[in-house]
């Protein structure tokens, strides 16, 4: 979502301004930053910092003007722009800053996006409903806001004109995508694969609580071939007791026959999941229920994040864990899932599959991603193209052909 934004943010400004490809050459910097855990704003904060002793004007955008005002207005840069304000930028350059601005569906607003990637980011809705006890994102995108079906399209459509291959849906949680205006994720995916083009679509996060009312229609829309089996369904913990104290609105239970069914229909697939780990209620045994969890389930891809109490939620007023238990059980479930990597992409060794190459890796490497979403290294390629290879090697979280 930020990276999305920040297309945006380039389109507006290159209307009246020149983008640069050097801080050496800049006159101002926009951060658009994150505020999702505590290193992460701090990161910010330094980098702004730095940034005006080089004597740059500093315009600070993204999450944490929303997430954290005080710490944002404390930041030293010369505007602080909050997020509903984002077609403001180029005022806020200019040093005139409007105090209210109409809502804006950023779908339809330009966006400069990376000329070197077949990967288009689409933005389907801002905002979430769920009160998750320990999230300041929801402070800084508020209440959910789906953009219209009809925009939706129009800027896919665009994207697969010029060339895009690969179109990332995204919101704070795609499950949610349409309550607010009488139409789902599933049908949203029907308009979109309907558009005459060869091109993949990945779509993006969503809570295990909305997920499972869409459940069976959206398993109907991924069995179309334009649409990465992927799923990605954060757990956050394997203790039912912590869920209910992160106010997560689901169980264990839930969440493995989610899994479950998903696999059931698409063997060949990636899951995505989750988890915080040092949560203030997060004793020794439930995080042994989340390390059994991750055991059970092996999913392809873990997001591991250390809690970090953010201003304004309930969790921060909760006693905090000792830095050393969280890194510990960081190190624990980053070491078991290499050996789960390791174990799943090895069943690919000497396989063909059918790719689409999307972006550069590192070296002289090219990066694809196969129906399944298993990224695979390339030694040579075009971007935008699908091509037929064969797995020589693989490694924890990713295969080489």
């Amino acid at each position: 979502m930020n990276q999305s934004d920040t297309e945006i943010l380039k389109a507006l400004v290159a209307k009246r301004h020149e983008v640069v490809d050097s801080l050496e050459e800049s006159d101002a910097v926009v951060v658009n930053s994150c505020a999702v855990v505590g290193f992460t704003e701090r990161k910010v904060l330094k980098e702004i910092k730095r940034l005006k002793q080089a004597g740059k004007r500093v315009i600070l955008t993204g999450c944490l003007p929303g997430a954290n005002p005080a710490s944002a207005q404390a930041s030293g840069a010369d505007v602080v722009l909050p997020l509903k304000h984002i077609a403001a930028i180029n005022s806020a350059l200019d040093g005139h800053l409007a105090i209210e601005a109409a809502p804006v569906v950023k779908s339809e607003l330009p966006k400069l996006r990376h000329r070197d990637s077949a990967i288009a980011i689409v933005a389907i809705s801002e905002g979430c409903l769920g009160a998750c006890s320990y999230c300041a994102t929801r402070f800084a995108r508020g209440k959910l806001r789906s953009f219209p079906v009809n925009s939706i399209v129009k800027e896919v459509e665009s994207a697969l004109e010029q060339g895009y291959r690969e179109i990332q849906l995204t919101s704070q949680d795609t499950a949610v995508y349409g309550r607010d205006i009488e139409t789902t994720l599933p049908e949203l995916l029907g308009e979109i694969i309907d558009l005459p083009y060869e091109f993949r679509v990945r779509v993006g996060m969503m809570n295990p609580t909305y997920a499972r009312e869409i459940f069976d229609e959206l398993l109907d829309a991924y069995s179309n071939e334009k649409i990465y089996k992927f799923l990605h369904l954060p757990v956050q913990s394997g203790d039912d007791e912590v869920l209910r104290h992160m106010r997560r609105g689901y169980r264990v239970a839930d969440f493995m026959e989610l899994v479950a069914d998903f696999r059931r229909r698409f063997p060949e697939s990636t899951l995505s999941t989750d988890v915080i780990v040092g949560y203030p209620t997060e004793s020794d045994e439930s995080f042994d229920k989340t390390y059994r969890l991750i055991e059970e389930i092996k999913p392809e891809i873990l997001n591991i994040t250390r809690f970090s109490p953010r201003p304004g939620t309930e969790a921060a007023k909760l006693r905090d864990i000792h830095d050393w238990i969280k890194k510990e059980r960081s190190r624990r479930l980053t070491k078991l899932m290499r050996s789960i990597g390791m174990e799943r992409n090895s069943r690919y060794a000497g396989k063909k599959l059918r790719v689409l190459v999307t972006k550069h890796g590192k070296g002289n490497t090219l990066l694809a991603r196969s129906d399944a979403y298993r990224q695979v290294v390339l030694k040579e390629g075009e971007i935008g193209e699908f091509r037929d290879v064969k797995i020589r090697k693989v490694r924890p979280t990713y295969l080489i052909a």
